[in-house]
């Protein structure tokens, strides 16, 4: 039986998000357990190809999950738009494990929404799922957690305005040029790279960026795309535009997925408040709750202003001037246009200018061989690894590198191929 200690040597965290340590949600005891297959980011395709390529394996992860966390119902949340992949899974699944059919939505994956799809219960606001009984883990997680092997590979989309848009299998600290070129290259020139996501991603302007534990994708766009000028704004050019035009018509406020679940975020005040002086903070206590969806500023808003870059500002501000949010004793409850509200992806792919890319990301069978990797010490919520070889040492794919510290929040990091260690600093680098 897999216990969280081995989840721990393994180096499993997150693979989807921001890399929380698998471990530690493996020691809580759970009701239900979620499978989030939702992979909601257009334009990525990893997570489906995981399940069409290695449902066993993933399955195997959730096997053992639920035995950890004592789950007595495991479910996996996936797009009803899957069709041939839930016929599929259909046929695989266990005794106890059930499938949850998702609209075809953004953001499905973000999991207060998942789990409130899934089981009707609402997360509390800045709560966990375990607060309702819920442990929820992405599909590669799983499949890292159903082998028994360190983690050292990682699955990603490589999509957008390339040759051969594609799944790949890559080791851990291959660089975005390496996955770009395994792909057959940029179609146009010049070009500009998003990290992870249309909607919640970032520039990488150096190619020679690792890839790590949580790389979920990587976007090609011609650079006068209008996604990339607006992720090029600046914050003083989103605040000034935003003080001047916004017009508090509060579609931001109205289509905000977490406002939808019934918390009390209402970035149109956020907005508001950008007039105001800093005795008018009250106003945007709520954005706390703020999960940076993107929906406010990418689909909803007529002005094209920025109110999530905004709200996470204003998280900052909230934290620094001590506000606390108090609900006054009043339950939590999903507003009534919940399910009316929810924005399609297609919508959402036509707004975003998308519609021309192909739309497709299959896995290639073999794993991308690279002869040098810089794996940084930090791919996970916590604290950074300290590396326990040195330069000039031969090491082994699946040999240990880094550990953590005792009694600090992390995950152990391993070499992803053979060769020798030739530099340490905030990365280890190793050549084939």
């Amino acid at each position: 039986m897999t216990t969280p200690d081995q989840v721990y040597e393994r180096g499993i965290v997150g693979a989807g998000g921001a890399g929380f340590p698998t471990h530690v949600k493996m020691q809580a005891q759970a009701e239900v357990f979620i499978l989030n297959a939702a992979e909601c980011e257009p334009l990525l395709h990893k997570d489906k190809e995981l399940l069409t390529h290695y449902a066993d394996v993933v399955i195997e992860g959730m096997k053992r999950a639920r035995t950890m966390v004592g789950a007595k119902r495991c479910i996996i949340g996936i797009k009803n738009k899957y069709v041939d992949i839930i016929s599929q899974l259909s046929r695989a699944l266990p005794a106890g494990f059930e499938l949850a059919e998702l609209r075809d939505t953004y953001p499905a994956g973000d999991e207060f929404l998942l789990v409130y799809d899934v089981t009707k219960r609402v997360i509390p606001p800045g709560g966990l799922p375990l607060n309702v009984g819920c442990v929820v883990n992405n599909v590669e997680t799983m499949f890292n957690l159903g082998s028994d092997a360190p983690v050292t590979d990682k699955f990603l989309t490589v999509t957008g305005a390339v040759r051969s848009p594609s799944t790949l299998r890559v080791p851990l600290g291959t660089s975005v040029r390496e996955a770009i070129r395994a792909t057959g290259g940029p179609t146009v020139t010049p070009y500009t790279v998003l990290l992870n996501g249309v909607m919640m991603g970032r520039l990488c302007d150096n190619l020679d960026t690792p890839i790590t534990k949580t790389t979920g994708g990587i976007y090609i766009f011609p650079a006068d795309h209008p996604l990339i000028r607006r992720y090029r704004m600046s914050l003083d050019e989103i605040n000034r535009i935003g003080r001047s035009a916004c017009d508090q018509c509060s579609f931001c406020t109205e289509m905000c997925p977490r406002y939808l679940l019934g918390h009390p975020i209402e970035p149109h005040k956020a907005m508001r408040a950008l007039g105001f002086t800093l005795e008018k903070a009250a106003l945007i206590v709520g954005t706390t709750y703020c999960c940076e969806c993107n929906i406010c500023t990418m689909i909803a808003c007529p002005e094209d202003l920025d109110p999530r870059n905004v709200c996470i500002q204003d998280k900052a501000l909230v934290k620094q001037m001590g506000l606390k949010w108090e609900d006054g004793g009043r339950a939590i409850e999903p507003h009534p246009m919940y399910e009316a509200r929810r924005t399609p992806t297609k919508r959402l792919v036509t707004k975003l200018g998308l519609t021309h890319f192909v739309n497709e990301g299959p896995l290639v069978p073999k794993a991308l061989e690279t002869d040098r990797v810089r794996l940084p010490l930090k791919q996970h919520v916590g604290s950074p690894a300290v590396p326990t070889v040195s330069v000039g040492t031969h090491v082994r794919r699946g040999q240990l590198i880094g550990a953590i510290p005792a009694g600090q929040l992390g995950a152990p990091l391993h070499a992803s191929i053979d060769g020798k260690v030739t530099h340490i600093g905030e990365y280890i680098e190793i050549t084939a």
